[in-house]
């Protein structure tokens, strides 16, 4: 192969991905992402509806052996487990509760956010019933 050949495919651009579009058609596409402020908004309802009972959960393994082991309590390993994993499990229904409850209008909505789970559930299951886009 010649240098010719190795400059060529490498003078693509775009790591070598082929030929970019160029700017302009990027910018003529609507963006039908979720804005940077709703996800700001989103994770940080995740992070604390999903990291409390998360790190709860690992809490009451530790616990559970300190006290066991110290003879503080005696504490059948079932219930050990049941309380982690009912922990575990608030914490997966918190990573949905983070999602829907986060409002997308432009100010925050409340505190709790549980006036935006109707309205989030609505939204969801339209954007399903609707067809893809043609492109």
């Amino acid at each position: 192969m010649t240098a010719k050949g190795n400059k060529r495919t490498r003078s693509t651009g775009g790591g070598g991905l082929g030929p970019q579009p160029p700017a302009s058609l990027n910018k003529a596409r609507p963006q039908q992402g979720i804005p940077n402020y709703v996800a700001n908004r989103m994770a940080r309802r995740v992070v604390i509806a999903t990291g409390i009972p998360s790190v709860l959960g690992m809490t009451s393994f530790v616990a559970s052996y300190l006290l066991v082991s110290k003879g503080i309590l005696d504490i059948p390993p079932g219930v050990t487990l049941v309380t982690s994993g009912g922990f575990f499990l608030l914490g997966l229904v918190g990573l949905s509760y983070g999602v829907l409850s986060a409002s997308w209008e432009p100010g925050a909505g409340s505190l709790l956010g549980m006036e935006q789970i109707g309205v989030n559930i609505s939204r969801l299951r339209s954007s399903i019933k609707r067809p893809p886009a043609a492109s």
